[in-house]
């Protein structure tokens, strides 16, 4: 592990994957099917990536419990999938902190489709 993984102030960004299932059909493990799913991004206290690893383990197994769902009651689940992101913060987290950035190299009008307006973002 190279020290620009670890971080300084013992946070993390993490990522998990989470697949929605319905107990009782049949295809709930063909790689060939199609199925929702969600990836939780969260804030981790840890030591090192490892421990963030686990930690991310444990927080995404808080939402695997069977339940019964919409107005039949169907038996369904949530399938923890695996972790997909750690990445190290570097700073004291306070207002403006930088959590996460990425690269890339891109044609200005791909740049400009990518921005939001503020109206994008009302309720």
């Amino acid at each position: 592990m190279s020290d620009g993984n670890l971080s300084p102030v013992g946070w993390y960004v993490g990522s998990y994957l989470l697949r929605f299932i319905e107990l009782d059909k049949s295809g709930n493990y063909d790689d060939e099917n199609k199925f929702l799913s969600w990836e939780n991004t969260v804030l981790v206290q840890a030591s090192d990536p490892e421990d963030a690893y686990d930690k991310l383990e444990q927080i995404a197994s808080e939402h695997t419990e069977p339940y019964k769902g919409g107005a039949e009651g169907v038996a369904v689940q949530w399938v923890f999938e695996g972790v997909t992101e750690i990445l190290p913060i570097y700073e004291e987290l306070e207002h403006g902190t930088e959590i996460m950035f990425s690269e890339s190299t891109r044609k200005l009008k791909n740049l400009k489709k990518i921005v939001k307006t503020k109206g994008d973002f009302a309720l």
